[in-house]
């Protein structure tokens, strides 16, 4: 392997390979934040909601997880656009996967809250905790602490969900690294710098979950 060559490609194309990068990292931050977002709602509808909201929740949540990711980006871009709904490709993306990231989200929320004890719910209310008290000083942050690692998790997923994106024209770092390949036909070591940037951000999502688990773990 020529690495001079290499770094000479990754020079000249370093303008690329950032936008690129960019656009995926934009696509996966506003994702998971909407996605996760909406998985809280979802996920309390599932524990607290009347029986008319959970059997909905229910449905969407099951519809979602069982549908691929691929179908959801494509029917956001194209079914949507024909009820008169007109996305871009990045907003229709981004769409895509935050529904896909909420559906699982609501799950882990889910069994998150129902993993707690009831005792804890019944002496809270014992000391005179409104439902909002309880919920937001007893069993949120034990649930937190449950279902973190499967968040950090889901959010990864999204990231290399993101590179199904290009089918729909999405300018995001794998499309990017495939027009650099057409030009230098560099393709095992422009596929393996891609595959090197998407560990990078995972990484990052990774520490970010570890740096929470550590401000909200209980002082031994």
């Amino acid at each position: 392997m020529d690495f001079s060559a290499f770094f000479e490609q990754i020079w000249l194309a370093r303008a690329v390979i950032l936008k690129g990068l960019g656009v995926t990292i934009s696509i996966s931050f506003l994702s998971i934040v909407i996605g996760s977002l909406l998985g809280v709602l979802v996920g309390l509808a599932l524990v607290y909601g009347n029986r008319v909201l959970r059997f909905v929740v229910r449905a969407y949540v099951d519809f979602i997880r069982g549908t691929p990711v691929l179908v959801l980006v494509l029917a956001s871009y194209y079914v949507l656009s024909t009820i008169g709904i007109e996305l871009g490709p990045f907003q229709a993306g981004v769409l895509a996967l935050a529904v896909f990231c909420s559906s699982h989200v609501g799950e882990i929320v889910r069994g998150g809250l129902q993993a707690i004890p009831t005792g804890q719910t019944e002496a809270a209310k014992a000391i005179g905790l409104t439902f909002g008290q309880t919920f937001a000083y007893v069993l949120w942050p034990q649930a937190l602490r449950q279902f973190l690692p499967a968040w950090v998790n889901t959010s990864a997923e999204m990231v290399k969900a993101s590179t199904l994106l290009s089918v729909i024209g999405v300018a995001e770092l794998l499309l990017r690294t495939q027009e650099i390949i057409s030009r230098n036909f560099m393709s095992l070591q422009f596929y393996f710098l891609a595959g090197f940037l998407y560990f990078v951000i995972n990484y990052g999502i990774e520490r970010f979950g570890k740096y929470v688990e550590r401000k909200t773990a209980v002082p031994s």
